[in-house]
């Protein structure tokens, strides 16, 4: 089968959705919508810049300034750069449909899979009727990003009445998506849109790694416009600290950012808190098999990588109470919920899971179960050949 991934082929989760895809021994091209380098398992790869890119990566790199003043400048220009791209984006694309068409017409292919809707979605709903078309949804492509301006509201509701099929991280989008134009009766399916979790390959990156003394606690998430409340995060920081004084605090995608800075210079934290740089994916899981909790507190969310990654590999996760989350965790049972922004009650969470060992044991037991039933790679896989075969009518 020939398939075409239109994706950002710089992103870890693409790269490991192909990866899950390869035993399948598909004929893979990707449409990436930022220059990337190669990636094994796929023919051909082609830039095609969508929808101002380059302007929203709330992950991007800044100067080490550690001014209120440089941090609100930043802030306000990521929030004014995501404004033009949620109202102009998706004029932009349809400006490349002749020269999406002109690469359809070459590569032929049997599906298209958009992983995810801005603005690779809306992308993809510019494909010739009589190609099949699926859309994935992940993060906050329904409950942010579609509700952000009548443009993007526009351009969602085109792109899910185009899919032949639609696919999810959360159960709560199959949901959302029926008020979006997505047909019911069409094919979709709940999965994690990393293309699951390799159980053996994390085992055998971490193994050896034990927690870490002092305690440390790690937040994996960045900086995420309008999703991540950072805010809550820091502030809960000297709270934890007035209990456990040498707590550290980890937070890889941070290095540089104004905004960390700034928090750590208001608070005084200097001390306990790490920016780090972006970790590769084996780094990445070290650090959470060297810390016994993992936050992550958002207001918008799908199911997040970094949190099927702590759950597989036994660390605590503290997270936002918010419906895509409770899918995956039951507040004491597997987790602890909070309100995304209390920093008292976070601190509190926090503090319980760094005393808590026998939560923490029960719930790492309990978090390894779902992963296995609900996010292992093999599973993952199996799901995925289904219901791409039941898409194109194989």
């Amino acid at each position: 089968m020939k398939l075409l991934l239109i994706a950002d082929g710089r992103s870890p989760i693409t790269r490991r959705w192909i990866r899950m895809l390869q035993p399948m021994e598909f004929d893979i091209n990707v449409v990436t919508s930022y220059p990337c380098s190669a990636i094994e398992g796929v023919r051909e790869i082609i830039t095609m810049p969508l929808a101002f890119a380059g302007m929203g990566g709330s992950q991007a790199g800044g100067a080490a300034r550690k001014t209120s003043r440089r941090t609100r400048m930043i802030s306000r220009f990521r929030n004014m750069a995501a404004d033009l791209r949620h109202r102009m984006g998706p004029w932009m694309i349809t400006r490349k449909e002749k020269e999406y068409h002109a690469l359809v017409n070459r590569l032929k292919p049997d599906l298209v899979h958009a992983l995810r809707i801005p603005f690779e979605g809306i992308l993809a709903s510019l494909t010739p009727e009589d190609i099949p078309v699926i859309v994935s949804t992940w993060g906050n492509d329904l409950t942010f990003h579609a509700e952000s301006s009548e443009a993007m509201g526009a351009a969602t509701r085109r792109a899910l009445l185009r899919a032949n099929g639609l696919m999810s991280d959360t159960r709560r989008d199959l949901r959302l998506a029926n008020s979006w134009s997505f047909n019911p009766a069409k094919p979709s399916l709940s999965v994690v849109g990393n293309g699951g979790i390799d159980l053996a390959e994390i085992e055998e990156a971490t193994r050896g790694v034990g927690l870490a003394i002092p305690w440390q606690v790690v937040n994996p998430r960045g900086f995420r416009s309008g999703s991540v409340r950072n805010d809550t995060f820091f502030n809960s920081i000297p709270l934890i600290i007035g209990h456990h004084t040498d707590t550290q605090f980890i937070c890889p995608w941070m290095a540089g950012q104004p905004e960390a800075l700034y928090w750590i210079e208001k608070l005084g934290i200097f001390d306990n808190v790490t920016l780090l740089p972006m970790l590769s994916q084996k780094e990445l899981w070290r650090e959470f098999a060297r810390s016994m909790v993992s936050v992550s507190v958002s207001v918008h969310d799908g199911t997040p990588n970094s949190l099927l990654e702590a759950m597989a590999i036994g660390c605590l996760p503290v997270c936002g109470n918010i419906e895509s989350i409770r899918e995956w965790i039951t507040n004491e049972e597997n987790g602890l919920l909070v309100d995304p922004s209390d920093p008292i009650a976070l601190a509190n969470a926090v503090l319980r899971g760094i005393e808590d060992e026998g939560l923490r044991r029960s719930a790492a037991a309990r978090n390894l179960e779902i992963i296995r039933s609900r996010a292992e790679i093999s599973a993952v896989r199996r799901q995925v050949a289904e219901f791409y075969s039941t898409v194109i009518g194989r």
